[in-house]
C-alpha cells in the first residue's frame, strides 16, 4: 500500500539551488554534509576510533561522502540499504601549469575530464571553482561564480563548411579558454588571482584541483515550466535526491529494519579507480567499520553484506524526439514518466530480476511510477558504479535513475517532476 509522498515541487526548487551551489565534487559533498548536519548527522574522521552509538554519521574524503544512520538497538548483522551515486561531471580541468596564451590573449590551460559534449562549452560564460591545498596542510574551497573565462568558437566566415560538414574540435588546440588580454604571460598569475579571491596570503597555495563551470543558473523551461535545464544533473540530481532520502529515512529512527546509507563517489566519469571512486575501498571500509564498531565479527559482516541491497542511481537517456531511432524500439523512457530501471544483460548495468522486484516494491510503496531502459542493440551501452559495487563488495545492486536529454552537455534537461519522484522512491527503499 502506497504512503503519502514526502517530496513535491519544492524538492525540484531545492535541487536547482543545490546544482548552482555545487560547481565541483568538493562543493557538492560539502553541501550534502551541511544538509545532513541539519538533520542531526555528525562527521566522523577516518583516523579516529569509531564507536557503535546510534544516530547519523558521515565521512568526507575529497569529492566523496559516505553517510549512514544506525537505528537504536541495531544488531551488528543488520543489513544495509544503500543509495549509490557520483559527484563528478564531465568538464574542463585546469592543468598543473595553467598560465598560457598567444597573440595578445591570456588563456588558462585545461585538460578534458570525462566525456563532455565539447561543443556545448563553446561561447559560454564560464567560472572557475575547486579545491586549493595550502602550505599548512589544510584545504580551502574556492568558487569564482562570475563570467571569467570563455572558449570562443571560430566565426563561420573562417569555417564556411561548419554547418554542412559538421563541427570538428581538437581537444588540445580548440578548447583552451581565454580570460584576458596581454602579451606578458606570467607563471603563477591564475593562482595568485585565486589566492586574492579567497582571501589567502600570497604564496600560500601549493596545490590545486580546479575546474571550469558555466555560470548560467538552472532554470525552469517550457510553456508550463514543466522542464528543468541546468548543469551537472549527471549526477548531482541523484546525490541531491539521495541526501534528502537519507535524512527522511533517518527521521523514522528505531522503526528502520535496515541501516540506510548514502554513498556518493567521485571519478565515475573516468573509471572510478581512485581512493574516492566506487572501485576503491572507501565504501567497504566504512560499512565494515560500522559493523565492527557495534561489536560485530567477520561473520556479522558477511551476514549483513549478504542481505544488503544497493540502488545505483544515475541519470539515463530519455527518448529524444529528434533521434528516436537511436533508442530501443520497444523501450522509450519519457521525461517526467518516473524513475527508470536500467537493464543490460551484458552487465553494463547490475540489474537482474530480483533487483527489479526490490525497486518495484519501493516504487509501489511510494506511489511512484517507474519505466525501463534498455539500449538499442546496435548502440553501445554505457555503464555506472552499479556493476563495480556489485563485483567489489558482493552486494546485490540495481541500476536506476532519471531520464534526461543532453547528457554530458554543459546544460542538461530533465522533467520538473522526476527529481521528487526519484526522491520519494529512494526514501521508500531506504526505509525498507
Amino acid at each position: 500500500m502506497s504512503e503519502p509522498p514526502r517530496f513535491d515541487r519544492g524538492h525540484t526548487d531545492d535541487l536547482m539551488s543545490f546544482l548552482a551551489a555545487s560547481p565541483t565534487p568538493y562543493h557538492a559533498v560539502a553541501n550534502a554534509a551541511e544538509r545532513l548536519e541539519k538533520a542531526g548527522f555528525r562527521q566522523v574522521a577516518e583516523t579516529d576510533a569509531w564507536d557503535g552509538t546510534a544516530g547519523g554519521k558521515y565521512v568526507l574524503r575529497g569529492g566523496a561522502i559516505i553517510a549512514w544512520y544506525v537505528p537504536e538497538g541495531a544488531a551488528a548483522h543488520t543489513p544495509f540499504r544503500i543509495v549509490g551515486a557520483h559527484t563528478d561531471s564531465p568538464n574542463l580541468r585546469v592543468k598543473p601549469r595553467p598560465d598560457s596564451g598567444a597573440h595578445g590573449w591570456r588563456q588558462v590551460a585545461v585538460e578534458i575530464y570525462g566525456g563532455p559534449l565539447l561543443n556545448s562549452w563553446l561561447d559560454r560564460d564560464l567560472g572557475l571553482a575547486g579545491r586549493l591545498s595550502l602550505r599548512d596542510g589544510t584545504t580551502r574551497l574556492v568558487n569564482v561564480d562570475r563570467p571569467l573565462l570563455r572558449v570562443p568558437q571560430l566565426a563561420i566566415h573562417l569555417d564556411r563548411a561548419v554547418n554542412s560538414d559538421g563541427l570538428k574540435l581538437d581537444k588540445q588546440r580548440h578548447m583552451q579558454p581565454v580570460w584576458g588580454l596581454g602579451e606578458d604571460v606570467r607563471d603563477g598569475d591564475l593562482i595568485a588571482f585565486l589566492e586574492e579571491t579567497a582571501g589567502l596570503a600570497e604564496g600560500s597555495v601549493t596545490g590545486w584541483d580546479l575546474m571550469v563551470h558555466p555560470v548560467e543558473p538552472p532554470a525552469y523551461l517550457g510553456r508550463d515550466r514543466e522542464l528543468v535545464a541546468g548543469p551537472r544533473m549527471d549526477n548531482l540530481l541523484s546525490v541531491h535526491a539521495g541526501t534528502a532520502a537519507l535524512a527522511a529515512a533517518a527521521a523514522r529512527g528505531p522503526e528502520l529494519p535496515y541501516i540506510p546509507v548514502l554513498a556518493a563517489f567521485d571519478h565515475e566519469e573516468n573509471g572510478s579507480q581512485s581512493d574516492t571512486g566506487a572501485d576503491g575501498p572507501l565504501l567497504g571500509s566504512v560499512l565494515e567499520r560500522s559493523v565492527l564498531a557495534r561489536g560485530g565479527t567477520y561473520e556479522d559482516r558477511a551476514r549483513a553484506f549478504a542481505a544488503t541491497v544497493c540502488l545505483s542511481s544515475d541519470t539515463g537517456h530519455g527518448v529524444h524526439p529528434n533521434y528516436a531511432e537511436r533508442h530501443d524500439p520497444t523501450h522509450h523512457p519519457r521525461v517526467d514518466g518516473g524513475p527508470i530501471l536500467k537493464v543490460n544483460v551484458n552487465n553494463r548495468y547490475a540489474t537482474d530480476g530480483s533487483g527489479r522486484a526490490v525497486f518495484a516494491a519501493a516504487c509501489e510503496k511510494a506511489g511512484v511510477p517507474f519505466q525501463t531502459f534498455v539500449s538499442n542493440n546496435a548502440m553501445p551501452c554505457g555503464t555506472t558504479i552499479g556493476p563495480i559495487t556489485a563485483a567489489r563488495h558482493g552486494i546485490r545492486t540495481v541500476d536506476i535513475g532519471v531520464a534526461i536529454l543532453s547528457m554530458h552537455s554543459v546544460r542538461e534537461l530533465c522533467g520538473a517532476k522526476d527529481p521528487f519522484l526519484l526522491a520519494n522512491a529512494l526514501t521508500a527503499f531506504l526505509e525498507g
